[in-house]
């Protein structure tokens, strides 16, 4: 009573508001000669000849928003997937950690020293992030193999910003800003988390993520070969990567003897990478062994290097021969409260949204990768959770932003780590040289370690083949990667970050806007096995005569009709005839979505060919030019008008849906508007249209609001003549395979031992008899088997005729929405007066 009470009050408002709820009424009162006589649909086939498929409702739409308490449980226990596997923790688990965990600690200590000074910050400060980065991650990682902590490229967009906002507020410490931008970013980042927006990253395409990170990678480079060959001239290397090339090569003959101590370093790692390679290669065996070695080598390279400089430079503190990296501070001497304030985030606010990019592509490609590698599934929204936290926590102790490491990762996992607990070893052994080693740090040359960035950064070089890859797979796509390595040489890091990402989606914006669909034919086509076509008993036949006719109904080829393409873009073999359906029916498919971005090229498309291939119904004539319309001005003087009696009026417009999930109201209306534009050209008659694969409830609600889905009930006459077909299919329990086969078996039984028919009780005598002469006269006429009369006899049983229950597929009251483009063009032939088509291989009634 309620609910009517509500409809009643629901309409009321609507009609006080002129509201048309019934916006084109749904076969309304000439719902009944839907299942008039002329329709080919018989109650008697189906059992719930009756269903009426409900339209979804506001009130699910909003059901489907607001989550349940189950999920709002499962949200806060997700937030922290350690939960799920801690408590199963074991020995064998901690030894591969223990192994990884130390092997990346080993890496993290030299390279994170590196990466602070192209932060321009003091060595320790990359200490510091990466303490802080491995010890929270693990908290609140869905990745084992990733490591977060200092990296290249988001070193050099810190050293940006510090570089430009001391200039602006000298009087605030480089450490200080940078711990501000990573409370900033931490914080943006992690409401991005915890608000599940972790597929924002799925529109930053791979391209543009090789592109900015070969981009900046080039520029790392380019910026410490000054530092590296101890040149002497005063240029900055944070300009443009070109300028910083053309000044390095310039004041080349500034160069000191912290050349040797680069460059040797630098051609050392390269060699002792290349030869373990080799060695992996040559003793596949050891393969391990040489892994390690290689994983190794930077700490080698590193502890080599300052033995030499301690060596030499001992005795010589105050006057070293070579930059020495210097003083570094034992323990957290800088852990406190950041600094969070208008001030200083002034002066980076114009970086945020870079740096916010870089900290979410490159931890959640790098994650991601390593997922798919080794088998398990990353959530990209969790990641940006860890992400966040760590880099809210992190300036406490000192951090600056930190994400993921690729070069980091990629040892970690080649080392063998079993869960994200690897992080916390990396940890201790970070914490013990931030308390155990500084003194050891002094010597370190500061060539030797601007020859470590260099070759830690090569690797983020996207190599020859992936770029070809590139052009293989999509030429665009491989001049995106271009556009965003030429941006980022000649102009800076952050500028080939935004024109990567606008290129990729202003191209992905063209592609949608100008997506063309195609018009389909029928096609009929036969399985072949080798040279033998298959035949509707399973039994091969030959596969010379496709079209040989048979007299033995069960030897027939096994045929099926499929719809291609017209004009063969797809590839298919142009030397087969697709054929048009039938005179003035089209079937049209959408090659992406629906949406308002290229629905009017969708549509364009589609009246342009029905224009150019029908004729109108009733042609207009002229009696002078004068009364031409501007838009049809006729042929030139001297010419007659182009002859167009051959061509089919129009008849009907199938369209494919399988590729459109939703729609909007733009493209509705837009739908709306080429109907009245057909109907027009096709009056007095009224053009049909029929859906077919439309996979989402809510956009046939769309279509059937703006009057699809069913006949117009405009024309009476038409109306009256309509011919429905509907899709059934079998429903399942008397109709299932078991059940067909007990009943198959029930009735072998009984004719063998002469029992009663079971479905029916006891059958006169006299019908036995017959049936019994019956069998035995065609038994001798035929030479049939006993499995033959059988199954004659088991046909004229009751129980096989009812054998098949069936029921709609989707509603009576929808028509027009068809569940292939099968029954789709069916529907259609039915209703332009021809018969359908026998080979269409569906279960129509």
């Amino acid at each position: 009573m309620s609910g009517d009470i509500k409809t009643k009050v629901g309409h009321g408002v609507a009609k006080a508001l002129g509201i048309k709820v019934p916006y084109r009424d749904p076969l309304g009162a000439h719902a009944d000669t839907v299942t008039r006589g002329e329709s080919m649909f018989s109650v008697g086939t189906v059992d719930t000849y009756s269903y009426l498929e409900p339209e979804p409702t506001s009130a699910e739409w909003l059901r489907e928003l607001c989550p349940s308490w189950s999920q709002v449980g499962r949200y806060f226990y997700n937030l922290f997937p350690f939960l799920s596997w801690i408590t199963r923790y074991n020995g064998q688990w901690f030894l591969g950690d223990m192994i990884a965990g130390v092997t990346v600690g080993a890496v993290v200590v030299p390279q994170g020293m590196a990466y602070a000074k192209l932060a321009n910050l003091p060595v320790e400060f990359g200490l510091y992030s990466s303490f802080m980065g491995v010890l929270l991650y693990w908290f609140f990682a869905t990745s084992k193999d990733i490591t977060i902590g200092p990296v290249a490229v988001m070193s050099t967009l810190v050293g940006t910003v510090v570089a430009e906002a001391q200039k602006q507020i000298p009087d605030v410490p480089a450490y200080v800003i940078a711990s501000c931008m990573a409370v900033i970013c931490g914080a943006i980042v992690c409401v991005m988390g915890l608000l599940r927006l972790g597929f924002i990253v799925d529109f930053i395409p791979l391209p543009a993520i090789s592109a900015f990170m070969t981009g900046s990678a080039i520029n790392i480079c380019s910026g410490q070969v000054k530092d590296m060959l101890g040149e002497t001239a005063n240029f900055s290397t944070k300009g443009s990567t070109y300028m910083v090339i053309i000044n390095t090569l310039k004041y080349l003959p500034t160069a000191k003897i912290d050349a040797a101590m680069g460059l040797s370093a630098l051609v050392m790692l390269y060699m002792i990478r290349w030869g373990c390679n080799y060695g992996a290669r040559k003793f596949p065996r050891h393969a391990k062994i040489w892994f390690f070695v290689s994983t190794l080598r930077t700490v080698f390279v590193i502890l080599l290097y300052t033995m030499i400089s301690a060596a030499v430079n001992l005795h010589r503190r105050d006057h070293p021969r070579f930059n020495l990296l210097g003083h570094v501070p034992r323990g957290f001497q800088h852990a406190a409260v950041p600094q969070v304030n208008a001030r200083i985030i002034k002066t980076f606010a114009n970086q945020l949204p870079a740096s916010v990019i870089v900290l979410l592509i490159e931890h959640i490609a790098i994650s991601k990768s390593f997922g798919r590698v080794n088998n398990y599934t990353i959530d990209p929204s969790q990641e940006l959770v860890a992400i966040g936290v760590s880099n809210l926590l992190g300036p406490f102790l000192g951090a600056y932003p930190a994400t993921g490491s690729f070069s980091r990762t990629a040892i970690k996992s080649k080392a063998g780590v079993r869960t994200p607990l690897a992080g916390v070893i990396t940890a201790v052994v970070v914490l013990l040289a931030i308390y155990a080693l500084p003194a050891v740090f002094f010597y370190i040359p500061k060539s030797s370690l601007a020859g470590v960035i260099i070759h830690a950064v090569g690797d983020l070089v996207t190599p020859p083949n992936t770029v070809y890859q590139f052009w293989r797979v999509s030429p665009l796509d491989a001049i995106i990667f271009f556009i965003g390595v030429f941006v980022t040489i000649f102009t800076t890091i952050e500028v080939g970050i935004y024109c990567t990402i606008c290129v990729s989606i202003a191209i992905l914006l063209f592609r949608v806007a100008k997506a063309r669909g195609q018009f389909l034919g029928k096609v009929t086509i036969h399985s072949v096995i080798g040279d033998h076509l298959i035949k509707e008993d399973g039994k091969y036949g030959s596969g010379s005569s496709p079209n040989a006719s048979n007299s033995n109904d069960n030897n027939k080829e096994l045929s099926r009709s499929i719809f291609l393409p017209i004009n063969h873009t797809d590839g298919s073999n142009p030397d087969i005839e697709v054929q048009q359906p039938y005179p003035g029916i089209f079937i049209y498919r959408f090659s992406e979505g629906f949406n308002y971005p290229n629905a009017n090229h969708y549509t364009d498309y589609l009246v342009e060919t029905i224009f150019q291939h029908t004729r109108r119904t009733n042609s207009f004539s002229y009696g002078r030019p004068g009364d031409r319309p501007w838009n049809n001005p006729g042929p030139r003087k001297g010419k007659a008008e182009a002859d167009r009696s051959h061509l089919p009026v129009l008849q009907a417009v199938i369209l494919d849906f399988s590729s459109v999930n939703n729609v909007d109201v733009t493209s509705v209306q837009n739908l709306i508007d080429v109907r009245n534009q057909l109907d027009l050209y096709a009056a007095p008659k009224t053009v049909q249209w029929h859906f077919a694969h439309i996979n989402n409830r809510w956009t046939k609600r769309a279509l059937t609001a703006a009057g699809f889905g069913y006949p117009s009930p405009d024309s009476e006459e038409g109306f009256h003549r309509w011919k429905p077909i509907f899709s059934v299919a079998e429903i399942e329990g008397s109709a299932s395979a078991a059940a067909h086969a007990e009943m198959i078996n029930n009735e072998h039984v009984q004719h063998s031992l002469g029992h009663e028919d079971l479905e029916h009780g006891f059958k006169h005598e006299s019908q036995t008899k017959e049936r019994e002469t019956r069998d035995i006269e065609e038994s001798s006429d035929s030479n049939s088997t006993q499995d033959d009369i059988l199954q004659r006899d088991l046909k004229d049983s009751t129980a096989y005729r009812n054998r098949r229950k069936v029921a709609l597929v989707q509603g009576l009251n929808r028509p027009f929405f068809h569940i292939d483009l099968t029954s789709a063009l069916q529907s259609a032939l039915a209703n332009a007066g021809e018969q359908p088509d026998p080979n269409m291989n569906v279960l129509d009634a």
